[in-house]
């Protein structure tokens, strides 16, 4: 990869990378689609990265699935597709990792302390690799895009970062891979969440500034189910992404909850005020 990508840097040729884990479904593939707009060639790394999963989390069950993760990728618009295994990625006595401080330490950094270490790791080792103009990602993962947004700032790498919306089911519900561990009762439960962003946001919209009332909204539409039991609904700055108060200019309402029957964890958010 790293040789296929210094080639086309020779020829000038455009690069655009999409990084994910597999599992692909059509937020991903709009992803794809953006970054083979603005490029000459589309990278999608392929790899279930196992330094940003905790010790109890899903890393042995999420959900693989290479030939038709290529399938769309393909069909979405991608010209090469990059899936490193993991000792190629962290080969024996690899001992280097990446942390931002600060933006990791609350939102979903604080239940996943060493998350955003593995995801900040691995993506600069794709910057290095793939050596992209420009990596996409998806506006679900907020937390991450503004984390590796300061990794990019603060360490000069020249890539530039873009965001794209967050895809949704009809109902609402962001995509994700994760929604195939849902039970059918967890599924039709599930879109209270992205429900609830939607009146916190009119209300923002209709003048309200106390994050505490913003935020209740939020949970008042979750608590509608016993299946959605919530880890966090704050809102934050977008630079430190500290809790406020009160919103006076844009901010970050996040949450994230877990589900009772699967156990699923499940994120979402909506930007207030402004964009990421």
């Amino acid at each position: 990869m790293q040789a296929l990508s210094a080639q086309l840097r020779l020829q000038r040729t455009r690069i655009g990378l999409v990084p994910t884990m597999g599992a692909l479904h059509q937020g991903h593939a709009s992803l794809v689609t953006l970054a083979r707009q603005h490029s000459d060639e589309c990278v999608v790394s392929i790899f279930v990265n196992p330094s940003q999963f905790g010790p109890n989390e899903d890393f042995a069950k999420y959900p693989r699935a290479f030939d038709s993760d290529c399938a769309l990728a393909e069909s979405a618009g991608a010209t090469v597709v990059f899936a490193p295994d993991a000792p190629g990625m962290y080969p024996p006595g690899y001992n280097t990792y990446v942390s931002v401080e600060r933006l990791t330490d609350g939102l979903c950094g604080a239940s996943r302390p060493r998350h955003f270490r593995g995801v900040a790791t691995v993506v600069l080792k794709f910057f290095n690799i793939v050596m992209p103009d420009f990596a996409v990602f998806g506006q679900k993962d907020a937390q991450q895009v503004l984390v590796l947004k300061r990794m990019v700032e603060d360490l000069n790498v020249p890539v530039r970062m873009m965001v794209a919306p967050t895809v949704r089911e009809a109902d609402g519900l962001a995509m994700s891979s994760r929604n195939a561990y849902l039970t059918p009762a967890e599924r039709a439960a599930a879109p209270l969440i992205y429900a609830g962003l939607v009146m916190a946001r009119q209300r923002f919209e209709a003048g309200e500034r106390n994050s505490v009332r913003l935020a209740e909204i939020v949970e008042q539409s979750m608590s509608r189910t016993p299946l959605l039991k919530k880890e966090y609904i704050d809102i934050v700055d977008m630079v430190e992404l500290r809790g406020l108060a009160t919103i006076a200019s844009s901010a970050l309402l996040a949450v994230a909850c877990r589900t009772q029957e699967s156990t699923t964890r499940l994120i979402d958010n909506t930007v207030l005020g402004g964009e990421l």
